[in-house]
């Protein structure tokens, strides 16, 4: 029989600083960041376009996303090929083609960076624990609230409800996740704000606790 004491705190504490996501976020190959905040044990897939925007702590893109002018909370899973505040062609003018706001480019002219502006002012802002599918679109100016999930190929064009699925182009809700009365303690628990040695000692309570008992659990 062995005499050694196991220390489990300790154990976590190793496994943290291990962790293969930390302090140093994950970029993948031919990934652009620029003018951005990218949080704790963050990752980026290869070949993204990021400007910008805020990364919060532990979410992640996948490969092929483009995301502009946008704050992403924590805990965030975005798969491929989700594009987040694309920009607009100008629909009043007499022709849409970008030379006539990246002139420049052709050789015609400066380029007229307040067509940009409209942009910067009608930023996205992405909640925590937020799942976008394959695909997803998401509108300039949209708001998507805390456990929202948005299924592949919607284009999301108006603001989304804390925990609610939605799904379509446009996108409508289809139903909440869990009842009111789970949602309102999720969201009164704001889990995500949990230290990394916190989550760890928690971990067991994520996988096999029914929300209602999670949120019995610790919301006191």
């Amino acid at each position: 029989m062995s005499n050694k004491v196991e220390n489990p705190i300790a154990d976590r504490n190793s496994l943290i600083a291990h962790a293969e996501l930390s302090t140093q976020p994950l970029i993948g190959k031919e990934t652009t960041v620029h003018e951005s905040t990218i949080g704790y044990a963050c990752e980026i897939g290869e070949r993204c376009k990021v400007s910008h925007t805020i990364l919060d702590d532990y979410s992640y893109l996948s490969s092929d996303c483009d995301v502009s002018n946008t704050t992403i909370g924590k805990f965030c899973s975005i798969a491929s090929h989700v594009r987040i505040n694309p920009g607009n062609h100008p629909l009043p003018r007499v022709a849409l083609h970008h030379f006539t706001y990246r002139a420049s480019r052709y050789g015609l002219g400066e380029d007229e960076d307040e067509f940009f502006q409209w942009r910067a002012e009608s930023p996205v802002t992405i909640g925590h624990d937020v799942w976008l599918g394959h695909g997803v679109v998401v509108l300039p100016g949209v708001t998507i609230g805390n456990g929202a999930a948005i299924g592949a190929g919607t284009i999301v064009t108006k603001d989304v409800a804390p925990y609610s699925i939605v799904v379509g182009n446009p996108g409508k809700p289809l139903r909440k996740r869990f009842s009111e009365e789970d949602i309102a303690g999720l969201e009164a628990l704001a889990w995500w704000n949990w230290s990394p040695l916190l989550l760890a000692e928690r971990l067991d309570d994520f996988r096999q606790l029914s929300v209602a008992d999670f949120v019995k659990k610790y919301c006191v």
